[in-house]
């Protein structure tokens, strides 16, 4: 048998057998480099291919430097008139020799400082980028060239995810490759976007500095690269101190890069840049297409074509409304006004004092107490459970589960009919209605009428402590003008293209009746005399109107909410850190302000008179579903065997034997009823003063009136 020789060391002795471990973890390694050398050269063959097709399809120079990004949005009036434009601006295109040399530097020290070095994608950028995101566990560096922003603001969108990012990648290198890096820059610097609908140096120099694109100084560079990182934050119109700092942060990268020395960058005074003042934001429309354009994305969730949207701003009411809040709004309040068409068309809307101090829309997103305007849900559960205007309640001191309500000047007028104490608003009265109908329903009928916001069931609930929208409780308001009706706001009536096409016309919602006419007109009688004899009386216009005060304690917060000649409107003034307003009251500025709006919003309006006269039929006792179904002697009836009785057969027991109120033969007379006497006489609206107790803070009535009891 042959043997095999083992190799001698060079001492002369034999080697050692090497391990057989070791030899086939060699093979791996070898094997893994190899394959990863193959799978990397199949993946820049990939890449290579992909990018020279991608070169190959991109648009010629001429024709990207005509597309333009983002959607035309011009809003109009409820008459046609154009209230502003939105979305993109363009300028006039700057060539590259044009563009000052201050701005491109600024732009590529502060986006690209490895511009000219790179080819589309910066490895290094990238590397720092995956870094960062390892350590902080979030995306917050880029790491996207100029060549990407170009790439991802012409052909893509701004969705953060992997295949995208390739996307962006690829475009990128294959951009590098077809325009040269002066194209690049000139396309970037025509092309990105600035904040203010302004896309372009030309735009944005003349928006924020009122002139072109070629006159840009350093400081004013400085101000204009440091906008790509966040438009909306930066913009010297929003936050001028915001813009100045950072164009602090570009003047350093600047002098980093070293196209600036420190002395030229200390020289630079950005406080003495001259900004143009953005006029087309302090109109108080603002507010409005702030709150309506949002709604597009529902309505035409598709659409990136320029569109003209019709809304339902009437230019004199909203006008009207601006002056109203900023003449009567106490000095360092806020004040806000919601005005709705009987159909829900929002008329007039102004979230604030100012939009160009402060854009946050007070109308519809503050969330604030409307202290006794919130009395409207208990009188409507008042009036639903059986109270008519001129019923008797007694205004007293009172006690409910350990909450003692106060009226203004702890002043009480005893025995009142129920249209008094709505007018005076006494907290007595109101704080027994709803503890007789219960706090519960009182915050069921708040929710029927459209309130939002949370609602507590606290016995002081009756006053207001739940938080509501403006919005809202005009919403509320509209559906008692429109008898009961439901009321849905809205901004949109139509959405054309510039050339006249129809893509939306806005649909009314099929309205609910929230509450039977009846109680609706017995609210409207409430709070007319509100209006003629009570709290609300400053908003009087010299035709019929009818509303409510709301004052929050220590006067935080003053509302008025009424209504006239169809127009709903409400008012609120207070401060945006919820601390008093000396001498603010709901019968004061806000009233004042509702007055001096009405007047010219229904100036053109027929004068209406209110249907307050609309009366419980004396057979309907309890305003339920059945009891809209008809007169009861139209019943027909079955006796114990099942047989149909006319009703216009029965009559009382004459001796006869016959009794329609005996119970059926068969029955004992001692199989107690389902619910006692007293339960019943209160369903059916019947009192006996000799069977039934007062309750606690009221006086026994005649039995043709309804007390406030306990329950």
């Amino acid at each position: 048998m042959a043997r095999r020789d083992i190799p001698r060391r060079p001492d002369g002795g034999r080697s050692e057998p090497q391990p057989k471990g070791s030899s086939t973890l060699g093979r791996w390694f070898r094997r893994i480099l190899a394959w990863g050398a193959g799978f990397a050269l199949l993946g820049t063959i990939a890449l290579a291919v992909a990018v020279a097709v991608t070169m190959r399809s991109l648009p010629g120079y001429s024709e990207l430097k005509s597309s333009q990004t983002g959607q035309m949005i011009v809003v109009r009036a409820a008459d046609g008139s154009e209230i502003v434009t939105l979305g993109p601006s363009y300028g006039k295109w700057v060539p590259y020799e044009r563009i000052p040399q201050v701005m491109k530097d600024a732009m590529i020290s502060v986006e690209d400082r490895r511009y000219r070095s790179h080819w589309g994608v910066d490895p290094i950028g990238v590397a720092r980028s995956l870094m960062v995101r390892v350590e902080s566990g979030t995306w917050k560096q880029g790491g996207s060239t100029i060549t990407q922003q170009l790439a991802r603001n012409i052909f893509l969108n701004n969705t953060k995810t992997f295949g995208r990012k390739a996307r962006e990648w690829v475009l990128a290198l294959a951009l590098e490759q077809k325009f040269s890096k002066d194209q690049i820059l000139e396309l970037y610097l025509n092309k990105v976007y600035f904040g203010g609908g302004a896309y372009g140096i030309d735009s944005a120099a003349r928006k924020f500095f009122g002139h072109s694109g070629e006159e840009i100084t350093l400081p004013e560079a400085a101000i204009i690269a440091g906008l790509v990182k966040a438009p909306s934050r930066y913009s010297p119109t929003a936050d001028a101190d915001a813009a100045v700092g950072r164009a602090g942060v570009v003047l350093q990268t600047m002098q980093n890069s070293g196209v600036l020395t420190a002395q030229e960058a200390q020289a630079v005074d950005l406080k003495a840049v001259k900004m143009v003042e953005d006029r087309g934001s302090q109109n108080s429309a603002r507010y409005f297409t702030d709150w309506a354009l949002p709604q597009l994305d529902l309505i035409l969730p598709e659409n990136d074509k320029p569109i003209e949207v019709w809304t339902t701003l009437d230019p004199i009411a909203q006008k009207a409304a601006t002056s109203a809040i900023a003449g009567f709004a106490p000095k360092g309040a806020q004040g806000a006004l919601v005005s709705l068409d009987r159909d829900g068309a929002v008329l007039a809307m102004v979230g604030g004092t100012d939009y160009v101090t402060s854009n946050y829309n007070r109308a519809v997103n503050a969330v604030r107490q409307p202290g006794s305007a919130w009395k409207l849900f208990v009188y409507l559960s008042a009036l639903e459970a059986g109270y008519t205007p001129d019923d008797r309640v007694v205004d007293e001191p009172v006690t409910i589960d350990g909450w003692t309500p106060r009226n203004d000047g702890n002043r009480y007028a005893g025995e009142i009919d129920l249209r008094t104490a709505f007018a005076y608003s006494k907290n007595t009265v109101a704080a027994q209605l709803g503890n007789e109908v219960g706090f519960g329903t009182v915050a069921n009928m708040a929710r029927r009428f459209g309130i939002t916001t949370p609602i507590n069931t606290l016995p002081s609930m009756v006053l207001g402590s739940s938080e509501a929208r403006v919005i809202d409780m005009v919403r509320a308001f509209a559906s008692v003008q429109a008898k009961g009706m439901s009321v849905t706001p809205y901004g949109i009536r139509k959405v054309t293209t510039t050339d006249g096409e129809v893509l939306y016309k806005h649909r009314p919602d099929t309205a609910q009746q929230l509450v039977p006419p009846y109680v609706a007109a017995g609210m409207t009688d409430l709070m007319q005399t509100a209006v003629n004899i009570g709290t609300g009386r400053a908003a009087q216009i010299g035709r019929p109107v009818a509303g409510k005060t709301g004052t929050t304690t220590s006067n935080k917060d003053g509302w008025f909410l009424g209504f006239s000649s169809g127009i709903t409107t409400g008012v609120w003034m207070g401060r945006d850190d919820a601390k008093a307003v000396p001498g603010l009251q709901g019968g004061a500025a806000p009233a004042r302000a509702f007055a001096a709006y009405m007047k010219v919003a229904t100036r053109k309006r027929p004068v209406e008179q209110f249907d307050t006269e609309l009366k419980l039929p004396q057979w309907q006792l309890e305003p339920d579903g059945e009891a809209m179904q008809g007169n009861p002697d139209d019943y027909f009836y079955v006796d114990e065997q099942g047989n149909l009785v006319d009703p216009s057969r029965r009559q009382a027991d004459n001796g006869d034997g016959f009794d329609p109120d005996a119970p059926p033969e068969g029955v004992p007379p001692e199989v107690p009823q389902a619910a006692n006497d007293d339960f019943l006489n209160r369903a059916t609206g019947r009192r006996d003063p000799e069977t039934v107790p007062p309750a606690a803070g009221m006086r026994p009535r005649p039995t043709t009136t309804r007390p406030a009891t306990n329950p």
